[in-house]
């Protein structure tokens, strides 16, 4: 465990000198808080919320841009290392492949978590002092604030498996972009266009609800737009879910899931790599 403490504290502290992460958390906190206000406006209209249509507002934005920061610290954490010569010297000290990258992954992790606290806890306080006492539900805020930990953390494994796969950042980074669209942007376009040749003929809701359970982002957005009723009336996901009978533990489930397969997988192959 110490091993793993001092792997997770180094793979923080490079984290955060790294100007590219400090720019994206400051994004991050700048595209949140403006969403929390600029979505909130018709709160006097539907009698919603504040916290909850931001909660519905925040999700969207998860989806596209944590998935985005957990690649950018990901895919040259083995890779990058291997061209600067630090990850042989590393692996010179008595310390196990798979404690290397459960290091990075806590350290990384640990990144993750204060970007979504700072990014997501100015939103809070913000939302606090609109007034009103921020009417909504402040445990669905919660809720979303550890599932997009849980988010990033999927896509942190996903960066990993280029990293210990290739021996140029470049075909990483590249490798990482092809994830990025194909995870957030692609497979709901492909998705969408089934359903559009399809015509209601042959595909029901519960065959749409279980692909988009497949993908983690999807399952994302379903577990904090229908977890919670006030929520799901703002977001109007809520027939997602209920319609083919499950609730917010099984996306929960699948992500989990998403989180041990590509991290097991990237420690499976870097035990193999010849560095």
């Amino acid at each position: 465990m110490r091993v793993l403490l001092i792997l997770a504290t180094r793979e923080l502290r490079d984290g955060l000198r790294n100007r590219w992460i400090a720019a994206a958390i400051a994004l991050l906190a700048t595209l949140a808080l403006s969403l929390a206000f600029l979505g909130s406006a018709p709160v006097g209209v539907v009698k919603a919320g504040m916290l909850d249509i931001t909660v519905a507002s925040l999700s969207s934005l998860t989806v596209y841009l944590l998935p985005l920061i957990a690649l950018m610290l990901a895919f040259d954490a083995f890779v990058g290392e291997a061209e600067r010569g630090t990850l042989l010297l590393l692996l010179a000290y008595p310390v196990a492949r798979w404690q290397v990258v459960l290091g990075k992954f806590l350290g990384h992790t640990a990144i993750l978590a204060l970007a979504i606290l700072i990014g997501y806890g100015v939103v809070l306080l913000g939302v606090f002092l609109a007034g009103e006492n921020a009417p909504g539900d402040w445990s669905a805020f919660a809720a979303m604030m550890a599932n997009s930990l849980l988010l990033g953390a999927i896509f942190l494994g996903l960066g990993y498996l280029p990293s210990v796969l290739v021996r140029e950042r470049a075909t990483a980074a590249g490798m990482v972009i092809g994830l990025w669209l194909f995870f957030v942007v692609l497979y709901d376009l492909a998705l969408l266009g089934l359903l559009i040749a399809d015509e209601g003929q042959a595909i029901g809701q519960g065959l749409v609800s279980a692909l988009m359970l497949v993908n983690p982002t999807d399952a994302y957005r379903i577990f904090n737009l229908s977890g919670s009723d006030s929520v799901s009336l703002v977001s109007g996901m809520a027939g997602v879910a209920s319609d083919v009978g499950f609730g917010p533990e099984l996306p929960l489930l699948v992500m989990l899931a998403w989180v041990a397969l590509p991290l097991s997988a990237a420690v499976l192959v870097f035990r193999g790599k010849e560095i």
